[in-house]
């Protein structure tokens, strides 16, 4: 962008800048130490979650900074905002953690408001935790501005007697606290040194999961997510990031112009050979939605189901994203999946380079270590599978990295839970049997409400050694550090009267994620009998607020858990105003 008077006639900044009746506008400017020049610029939001919940947002206003030299840099007005987190690490196991995905709706909602209510050109994104990543990737295509987005950077791993621990490891030491297998003392040892520095969970988890995914779907500057929170690196890259945004207004490169159907062919493809959070299969489809394209759960599972996968990442490997980053990040991963004509090389970036053009200036190569040859992979199928029956018509998922071919099936009866308060208590006093099916139901997006992740309950599984003695499956979430044979997101959910709601105990069911099948050994008639006879969605407490607003709007698991119309049903584009 050159430096000088900007024409602003399809930029939305001119409803606040421009003209004789725009001086009271002007006037707040001026007051806040901005000259002529400023305000004749381009002007760019520089939305950030920062808060003091967690590590994982709490760097994200030093690298806000970065990115506003990159927007001044190159001849823009910065403005920056904030908008909120609910960090899962600290929501988890208790009622908060019905606030998380809710969180991501709200933090779409409030950028999307920020940006129209003060008019902003453009948006460079900065998000630490798990739902802020999709929530604002989601509000850049919503608005369909300019955009780029910067992930806050991960977590550095703890040491303990000589090994990497991560807060994986502090949830399912609880298990083997619980079970008598480690003192209190040992305990109090692990949770101080685990998390040593700023930034999100350091496996692939959710936010790792998303932070490659921005990179893969183009929103991000590549090898932008790589680099851990606590690296001065960080800073360039946010430089970098705000110059971006600047090329993207001057070349009308807008957010829907990167997402397309094939960008989020790219990103699932991340998602898949990364065994990334299954999470994933949630947001894709929320983040489609936002473009008005059609790309739900079956979709996302129809890529994992034909990519190798060929990263050795937390929970179900060895190594954490500082690991992946030291062996040369996402653009080594997306060189290894375009060496087997897995990538869309044509989709756009943030940088207005293509995919293809990105690719070509990357030198570095497989270590076979942590990424492994796309010829050679771990396994020839995704780490994350779908599944599909008559107890999930519209779908499941379920995490397979790290498990062997044997221990992708499991026939078992099940053990019914109605909440996971009930399940976790139950787990705690051993109250179910090794080869059993555990259901947790009524978590769903509605019913729960807000879909919660089940980590303390796997994790107190695992912890007892019993993770890959039973089996578990809920219409709630896992986190992405949950290991074992856990599938979540069962549609329809409890709730919606699907028939994980319909199930009693001793049911036999079949979860082979080799086939892609969930499924109870019963008659269609008598799931039909079962379902006249069911007495409508457990009631919960939830009778107000932000919450019971929630729980009437959102949609089912399978397009993403949304709770609008999306880009399909929009009369207008907010940049076009």
């Amino acid at each position: 962008m050159l430096k000088g008077k900007v024409d602003k006639t399809n930029l939305p900044s001119r409803h606040v800048t421009e003209g004789p009746s725009r001086a009271p506008h002007r006037s707040y400017f001026y007051a806040m130490g901005l000259d002529e020049e400023a305000i004749a610029q381009p002007w760019v939001g520089v939305a950030t979650c920062w808060n003091e919940a967690a590590p994982c947002n709490i760097s994200l206003n030093r690298q806000a900074q970065a990115v506003k030299l990159g927007v001044k840099k190159a001849f823009g007005t910065p403005r920056e905002f904030t908008t909120i987190t609910v960090t899962d690490g600290i929501a988890m196991g208790h009622e908060g953690m019905r606030s998380s995905l809710a969180s991501r709706e709200a933090i779409t909602d409030t950028v999307e408001l920020t940006m129209r209510g003060h008019c902003y050109d453009a948006l460079v994104g900065l998000a630490g935790c798990d739902k802020s990543l999709p929530g604002m990737m989601m509000a850049m295509v919503r608005l369909n501005v300019p955009s780029v987005f910067i992930y806050g950077g991960s977590i550095l791993p703890g040491r303990l007697e000589g090994k990497d621990v991560t807060v994986q490891d502090v949830f399912e030491a609880v298990g083997k606290h619980q079970a008598g297998n480690m003192s209190d003392a040992e305990l109090e040892v692990l949770e101080r040194v685990a998390c040593p520095s700023a930034g999100a969970c350091g496996g692939q988890f959710t936010a790792n999961t998303m932070a490659c995914v921005s990179e893969a779907i183009g929103l991000a500057l590549m090898n932008s997510s790589g680099a851990p929170a606590p690296y001065e690196s960080r800073d360039q890259y946010g430089v970098a990031s705000g110059e971006a945004v600047m090329n993207l207004i001057d070349k009308n490169i807008r957010a829907r112009d990167i997402v397309t159907r094939k960008s989020l062919e790219n990103a699932a493809r991340i998602v898949a050979c990364t065994g990334g959070s299954t999470n994933a299969g949630l947001h894709l489809p929320a983040i489609a939605h936002e473009a008005g394209i059609d790309f739900d759960l079956f979709d996302v599972c129809d890529i994992f189901r034909d990519t190798p996968y060929f990263v050795d990442l937390k929970p179900g490997g060895q190594y954490v994203a500082k690991d992946l980053y030291e062996a040369g990040g996402v653009p080594v991963v997306l060189k290894e999946l375009r060496k087997a004509g897995l990538i869309h090389e044509d989709c756009m970036t943030a940088s207005g380079r293509t995919m293809g053009e990105e690719l070509d200036m990357i030198k570095g190569e497989a270590d076979n270590d942590v990424i492994y040859s796309v010829a050679n992979p771990l396994t020839k199928t995704g780490g994350v599978v779908g599944l599909k029956g008559n107890l999930a018509p519209e779908g499941a998922i379920v995490k397979v990295a790290g498990m062997a071919e044997k221990e992708q099936s499991f026939t078992g009866p099940a053990r019914v839970f109605e909440s996971e308060e009930e399940a976790f208590e139950a787990v705690k006093a051993r109250g179910y049997e090794e080869g059993e099916v555990i259901v947790i139901r009524n978590e769903g997006p509605s019913g729960g409400p807000g879909m919660r992740e089940m980590l303390a309950t796997t994790a107190a599984l695992s912890g007892q050694g019993m993770g890959k003695k039973v089996a578990l499956i809920t219409d709630g979430r896992f986190s992405g550090a949950t290991r074992g044979f856990c599938v979540g997101h069962v549609g329809p959910e409890a709730a919606h009267g699907g028939p994980i709601g319909l199930l009693e105990n001793g049911d036999v069911i079949t979860i082979n994620a080799i086939t892609g099948e969930l499924s109870v050994d019963l008659t269609d008639e008598v799931l039909a009998t079962r379902k006249a006879n069911w007495k409508g969605p457990k009631e919960t407490i939830y009778a107000t607020g932000a919450l019971w607003k929630y729980s009437q709007l959102v949609g089912g698991a399978r397009l993403g858990a949304v709770t609008h119309p999306g880009a399909k049903r929009e009369k207008h584009i907010y940049m076009d105003l």
